[in-house]
């Protein structure tokens, strides 16, 4: 899934090449996709992009005041760039496009969605703060203004575990699974620590964990086109789809839980003081 740092290079790089185009179609090839109906996907032909900015996971693509195209790429979504838009005609389920937007220089993306459960979300609208997961978005982990002590306090009194906390977007945005499990292998925590019992030198670890590792992330990201940032991303994990292999820092074998549809990754020795942890559903370490 596409989260914080790799949202935040593809908001750069369209606000290098898309930015100052004029937007000269917009094609829904999944009708799904379109949450939205006024303004009418057509609205946007003959718009100019003027800006291009992240909220949370959802990009933002302005065209001016009161016109933006905002989308959620969700678990299995992507933006494929072309300096050359195909002429090929977009066939409505025939192919793993959900939206193609044309510019005016010949050049456009495509957002696509693979696999067979179709989450992808595409909005226009007047006011992205109109996006229902926009306006209920939780402070951005790398705004200035959010501080240790601002995170401290989205903590106390939480008696839910760090690592669902972490990906909780009405708590912090743009964390999702992966970045959660590189953020707590990096503060040296277990994902099912309580959020509310953590003292103030595991709140210090965590703070400058997540700090450092997107920051590190955004950077790693930062002027790389839309093709090469699922690899960045993932040369970049410490831990994160690692299972099998040796912890970079200690050398144990990462190990993984799994969920329904998804799985998390930990080192023991890192984390969890040796002991592998249980499945979630039981919530506890294993004896």
């Amino acid at each position: 899934m596409p989260e914080m740092p790799e949202v935040q290079g593809l908001t750069a790089f369209l606000a290098e090449r898309a930015v100052g185009r004029t937007i000269t179609r917009a094609t829904v090839a999944a009708i799904a996709a379109l949450k939205t109906y006024d303004p009418p996907i057509h609205a946007l032909q003959g718009a100019e992009v003027t800006a291009s900015a992240r909220q949370g996971k959802f990009v933002v693509l302005s065209c001016g005041p009161e016109l933006h195209l905002v989308f959620h790429l969700a678990k299995a979504g992507w933006l494929r760039w072309y300096d050359q838009l195909p002429t090929t005609l977009l066939k409505p389920g025939k192919s793993p496009i959900a939206l193609r937007i044309a510019l005016d220089d010949g050049s456009g993306f495509d957002l696509t969605e693979a696999g067979t459960k179709k989450s992808l979300a595409v909005y226009v609208g007047r006011d992205p703060k109109d996006v229902p997961g926009i306006e209920r978005l939780g402070p951005d982990p790398l705004d200035p203004a959010f501080t240790r002590e601002v995170f401290a306090g989205l903590l106390e009194g939480r008696r839910t575990q760090i690592k669902g906390l972490l990906r909780d977007q009405g708590v912090i945005a743009g964390i999702g699974n992966a970045y959660s499990d590189e953020i707590l292998h990096a503060a040296r925590m277990s994902p099912y620590a309580i959020a509310a019992g953590l003292d103030d030198d595991e709140i210090d670890r965590l703070f400058a964990a997540m700090h450092a590792t997107l920051t590190d992330a955004v950077t790693a990201a930062s002027g790389k086109p839309p093709a090469d940032l699922k690899d960045a991303k993932r040369r970049g994990m410490q831990v994160h789809a690692r299972r099998g292999e040796a912890c970079p820092v200690c050398g144990d074998t990462v190990r993984s839980v799994f969920f329904a549809d998804r799985s998390m990754e930990y080192c023991p020795t890192c984390q969890t003081g040796g002991k592998p942890l249980a499945d979630r559903r039981l919530s506890r370490l294993l004896k």
